[in-house]
């Protein structure tokens, strides 16, 4: 039932009693709407992929060659398990499995499927979130510039088989109709970031020298000067994990980049090591042991590729487009760590 005109639908905030969450699910319009949400994100990353001839690709969600943590430039936990005696883990990212994908799909290669993060859910982190990731040939430049196409044909999509439902959970899509009809978003390095946020505290991490990062605060603060859009690019290559190439400039810089909007970080992207002396490099410099990851090493010896790639937490996204703070409200059914929960 259509609701009152300048009224909004409330998230019924049903993770504080996850034992009855999904009774809320099936009560709660907030849901339904939110199913909705979920199919249009599906479908409309399937025509955008389609029309670029790349292939969506079925890959397992257990994998032994996990995208982080692995040494220096780790941000998160893995999810480790056991299947008849041996240790694997469920996979955080598909992004070595879509690297070896594009070698197969010459136009490039994605999925939509989870992820797991080892972390406690929170505000902005869910334990178990939907990806929609891509690999494509080419550069950072070329995936960047894909990355804004796909954001705005998503937007798009929202405005033509969501309009009244965002208007319902969000209130407005006026950002949806801001994003669908941008151009090229800004851009500053992360030095650069680093310097219009002196002065003010508690905006970049230090984890060791070469190794910053920034805090969310700062994240907030450039987005403010940018409009609510950047993309941060060029970090310490010791933040960022051990497969992003080096900047050719500066190979104390990694040639990734992060789009921060809403929340902050929502996109991640970049480049690959073309040069398997410089993944060797890359690999010694984080400290990783290069048999952890020996396969990766050999594919791309015997079939070296320039590309590039980057995932989307379809959540954080969700949370953008509803005009929402809290993550856990864009879960169907939850799943925290270390609890049993049904169904």
């Amino acid at each position: 039932m259509p609701i009152a005109s300048g009224e909004t639908i409330k998230a019924p905030r049903s993770w504080t009693r996850p034992e009855n969450h999904y009774l809320a699910v099936l009560e709660d319009p907030w849901y339904r709407n939110l199913a909705v949400l979920q199919d249009i994100v599906t479908h409309s990353t399937t025509e955008f992929w389609t029309a670029k001839g790349a292939r969506n690709l079925h890959l397992p969600v257990t994998t032994g060659s996990i995208s982080s943590p692995m040494g220096r430039g780790s941000d998160s936990s893995p999810v480790e398990v056991e299947l008849d005696g041996v240790r694997t883990y469920l996979a955080d990212s598909m992004q070595f499995m879509l690297e070896f994908g594009c070698r197969v799909a010459p136009q490039g290669a994605y999925y939509l499927m989870p992820s797991f993060r080892g972390e406690q859910a929170d505000q902005t982190h869910l334990c178990q979130f939907f990806h929609s990731e891509a690999e494509i040939p080419g550069g950072l430049d070329e995936v960047m510039a894909v990355v804004e196409e796909y954001l705005r044909h998503l937007a798009a999509s929202f405005l033509t088989h969501g309009r009244q439902i965002v208007t319902e959970m969000a209130g407005t899509v006026e950002h949806l109709e801001i994003l669908a009809g941008s151009s090229a978003l800004p851009r500053v390095p992360f030095e650069e970031a680093v310097d219009l946020l002196a002065g003010e505290p508690d905006t970049v991490n230090v984890l060791e020298p070469q190794c910053r990062s920034l805090t969310r605060k700062g994240e907030r603060l450039l987005m403010d000067k940018f409009g609510g859009y950047v993309w941060l690019t060029h970090p310490d290559h010791l933040s960022v994990p051990f497969y992003q190439a080096f900047a050719p400039d500066d190979p104390a810089k990694a040639l990734s980049a992060d789009l921060l909007f809403g929340i902050g970080e929502t996109v991640g992207a970049g480049e690959r090591h073309t040069d398997v002396a410089d993944l060797r490099r890359a690999l010694a410099l984080h400290e990783v042991p290069e048999d952890a990851y020996r396969w990766y090493v050999d594919m791309n010896a015997r079939h070296p590729l320039r590309t590039s790639g980057f995932g989307l937490g379809v959540e954080r996204f969700l949370l953008w487009v509803t005009r929402h703070d809290d993550i856990r409200d864009l879960a169907l059914l939850l799943r925290f760590n270390g609890t049993d929960i049904l169904p």
